[in-house]
């Protein structure tokens, strides 16, 4: 990702506080579709960073200099983002690309992730006339992109767009899941979730001390689940017997991450 990319911003614009606030709402999107990246064997996502302000104090004004940059590799327990630094700093010199952060949710000001388009490979007559030519990875999350793609006159929006190499769409209609319009139930349950039941119900049955085992963060299997939104790896695992009582470091249950994330379909689940 090249430095020009990088998306400095007036926290006094009421569309930019507006961007950050649905960023913060929605990670819960991004944070599904990059856990279950970590499980695939084949990797789907192109792209997949979260954008946050660092801050210095200018040691000649005595005020705060703030960019927004982005970190990857990210982690979540619910609570924290937490990443790697992949962006130069251009005033700030207290922190360097591959620095770790841990920064609240609700402090992140934007997320993203890319997906390249599965496309039907052509047969008979419509493969001598096809394009060789691959698809662009579609992005979704973005907020803060579309704002500011928002202002740009046509000319610079594709200039911007060329210069990401990916397809970001209406900057109206922004997208936080992978075929939204085309499956909006995959707004409810990531796919994966749902193809993956019977072997998850298989995998427990062969690992049954999955069900009581603790991160280091005190998260069992049923939390991270949870704050990951996966609706049939949770039933599975009450059905197998987890304990939805069990608290992590922080002191919270399954159900009060669900209700923290906002995870409505969750919610009636676990309170049963």
């Amino acid at each position: 990702m090249e430095n020009n990319s990088f998306i400095f911003t007036d926290g006094t614009d009421p569309k930019m506080i507006e961007a950050y606030k649905k960023a913060q709402d929605t990670f819960k999107y991004f944070w599904r579709e990059q856990s279950w990246e970590y499980r695939r064997i084949i990797p789907g996502l192109n792209l997949a960073c979260v954008k946050a302000a660092f801050s210095q104090e200018d040691p000649e004004t005595g005020k705060n200099i703030v960019e927004h940059m982005w970190i990857n590799d990210i982690d979540f327990d619910g609570d924290h983002v937490k990443g790697y630094l992949i962006n130069e700093p251009n005033d700030l010199t207290n922190i360097q690309p591959g620095d770790y952060f841990e920064i609240p949710l609700n402090e992140i000001s934007d997320w993203l992730f890319a997906i390249t388009p599965s496309v039907k490979k052509p047969t008979g007559l419509s493969k001598l006339f096809s394009s060789s030519q691959e698809p662009i990875p579609k992005a979704y999350g973005g907020f803060t992109i579309q704002k500011m793609r928002a202002d740009m006159p046509e000319d610079e929006r594709q200039e911007h767009d060329d210069a990401w190499q990916l397809d970001f769409g209406d900057f109206n209609d922004i997208e936080v899941v992978h075929e939204q319009k085309e499956k909006p139930e995959n707004l409810i349950e990531h796919p994966m979730s749902r193809n993956m039941k019977e072997d998850f119900v298989k995998f427990l049955q062969e690992y049954p001390n999955e069900l009581t085992n603790t991160d280091d963060n005190g998260l069992s299997l049923l939390h991270r689940e949870t704050i990951a939104g996966n609706l049939s790896s949770v039933e599975v695992i009450l059905e197998a017997g987890g304990d939805r009582n069990l608290q992590s470091q922080k002191g919270k249950t399954a159900l009060d991450y669900a209700k923290q994330l906002q995870w409505e379909h969750l919610i009636p689940v676990l309170e049963n």
